[in-house]
């Protein structure tokens, strides 16, 4: 039990603080941040509402409790990047979006662990 909390935890919190730190730039609408989205084919008043809606998951999956919520927090987020991946491959190619992947494979074990700690709670 106690090791698979500290992973999940570490797990966890990698990818909450990579969420919440590349949301920085999409809320304060920086100039890089602006561009790179409008290279990328999305409006400029689409930027801030996605760094919002990752700082709001990337604290619900580090808050304890509120399984429903948590729940949907990893699929927005997961959702996020998925198409964001998507979106850079469309406009850079495929080499360019697979970096991507890290960041996703960090969110699937958090999500893993997370049910793994859940059943050995249970």
């Amino acid at each position: 039990m106690k090791k698979t909390n500290i992973i999940y935890w570490t797990l966890t919190g990698l990818f909450a603080a990579f969420m919440i730190f590349t949301a920085i730039p999409d809320i304060l609408k920086t100039p890089e941040t602006v561009d790179f989205m409008t290279k990328l084919g999305y409006p400029v008043y689409f930027t801030p509402f996605i760094g919002v809606a990752k700082v709001l998951g990337g604290l619900a999956i580090v808050i304890p409790g509120f399984p429903r919520i948590k729940e949907w927090a990893y699929a927005g987020l997961m959702f996020d990047l998925i198409g964001a991946m998507y979106s850079i491959m469309a406009v850079n190619g495929v080499a360019q979006s697979l970096m991507m992947l890290v960041f996703i494979a960090f969110g699937f074990s958090s999500y893993f662990f997370y049910h793994k700690k859940l059943k050995l709670a249970a």
